[in-house]
């Protein structure tokens, strides 16, 4: 049987593959698993649950709550809110765990579970594999007083907007800001808002009116052009997008250019730096992060840790040295002083905090990062176990890496579970990084075809 655990939980098309009864059975199999990894002083162990505005979230936030229940699990629900509220709130309650039911940027037929252990963070692959292993155990119902109680409690988000604006300290105010914030009809539509309101900025609305069937429909972070639109139109200094359950953020600046992950975080790093908070002059990116991104670290005496691709990577990197800053280009950014996870909300903050305590626009400061050009072309039907071994192919990319020198750099990517070689180039020019891509890629077809 193929493994449930994504990079990211367990996701798919609701009610298809990601069923009321698989959700049910990864419930009761989480109680067992992250009971017996928590100490819960003789106590019954206590979860929260939350969710984004989609429509199947509702069956399967009650199939998660029974799961939890009959396995002895006291169940608070949160309603909706944003993925890292409940990391937040698992830790600010002293929860044992917590489940969050959002697919994040996914159309909305998909959905998703992602847990959280005690203190609020993601499991390591021992515990989902020790999930998945549980799934098929035979386990004692408990009966009577010993089944778990269900609760609600929708003001705790309230604590989790409290954090987001305290982040910012006792002296920073947005109040000469005008933001407009995407909120892709998604977990934040409340929190997002609340949390810029709190600070005394400006704050328009946009895609802020969830049914659970619109979210992240041509809005938010994967669809940008509505919001560049907004800004212009209100003449608003910055634009916000989240995505579905608010775990990263894209910005844009009064122009409507683009401010990707790459240049936020630059930002911030630059703004930690200054603040001596960001530890060992270090940040955390992925090998996707743009060679523009990487030169004006270094011209400004920041050290890149670089990693796989995904947030989770980030985190274990952070974690493993202490760094204090990690991100990913498409937006998750992760302030470990506050967050155990990405956190869209509390990085959209800080970057207008930035603003306006620099008196700069998001234009002026996002320009510390020149982005270079970038191609990507994804080879099917090809080896990806050879794709560092080949020598061939080792020696058109080692060709092209040096016929690019400084301006620009190749990364060869095989997926991790798909016949799939990932060819990545930047260079100078958008033509000359596609004419390089092409060649790679033509070179991948040839050695690495099936």
């Amino acid at each position: 049987m193929a493994r449930l655990f994504g990079t990211d939980g367990v996701r798919g098309t609701a009610n298809r593959e990601l069923t009321a009864e698989i959700a049910l059975s990864l419930a009761v199999a989480a109680a067992h698993v992250l009971g017996e990894a928590g100490a819960f002083g003789g106590r019954r162990p206590r979860a929260l649950v939350g969710r984004d505005t989609r429509a199947s979230g509702e069956f399967l936030e009650s199939a998660v709550i029974a799961g939890l229940a009959s396995a002895g699990v006291d169940v608070v629900c949160l309603g909706v809110i944003p993925t890292p509220g409940v990391a937040f709130l698992v830790n600010h309650l002293d929860a044992d765990l917590g489940v969050m039911l959002s697919a994040s940027h996914n159309p909305m037929p998909d959905n998703g579970i992602k847990f959280f252990a005690r203190g609020g963070v993601k499991l390591d692959d021992e515990l989902e594999d020790a999930i998945e292993e549980e799934l098929d155990a035979e386990w004692t119902r408990p009966i009577g007083a010993d089944v778990g109680r269900v609760t609600h409690d929708p003001v705790a988000v309230e604590a989790y907007i409290a954090h987001l604006v305290a982040s910012l300290g006792a002296d920073s105010s947005l109040a000469e800001l005008t933001v407009v914030v995407d909120c892709a009809n998604g977990a934040a539509f409340l929190t997002g808002l609340a949390a810029f309101d709190a600070q005394g900025a400006t704050v328009i609305p946009l895609h802020a009116t969830p049914d659970g069937l619109n979210i992240n429909r041509d809005c938010g972070s994967t669809h940008l052009g509505s919001l560049q639109r907004a800004v212009i139109e209100h003449g608003a200094d910055l634009g916000i997008a989240l995505d579905g359950d608010a775990d990263r953020c894209l910005a844009v600046d009064h122009s409507g250019a683009v401010v990707d992950g790459d240049q936020i975080l630059a930002i911030l790093a630059l703004a930690m730096k200054e603040a001596r908070t960001l530890h060992s002059d270090t940040v955390v990116a992925t090998v996707m992060s743009n060679l523009g991104f990487l030169l004006a670290m270094k011209r400004h005496g920041i050290a890149v840790d670089a990693t796989k691709v995904g947030d989770r990577y980030v985190l274990e990197a952070m974690n493993a040295n202490g760094f204090t800053l990690g991100g990913e280009q498409s937006g998750h950014v992760i302030m470990s002083e506050f967050a155990t996870t990405g956190d869209g909300v509390l990085t959209a903050l800080h970057l207008a905090a930035r603003m306006a305590r620099t008196g700069r626009s998001l234009a002026d400061l996002a320009a510390v990062v020149t982005r270079f050009p970038q191609v990507l072309v994804n080879v099917t039907g090809v080896s990806r176990t050879r794709a560092g071994i080949d020598p061939t192919l080792n020696a058109a990319v080692t060709a092209a890496a040096r016929e690019l020198g400084d301006t620009g750099r190749v990364l060869l990517r095989p997926s991790g579970t798909e016949p799939l070689v990932r060819v990545m180039v930047e260079a100078a020019t958008i033509e000359q990084a596609d004419e390089i891509a092409q060649r790679l890629a033509g070179v991948v077809r040839e050695r690495l075809s099936l």
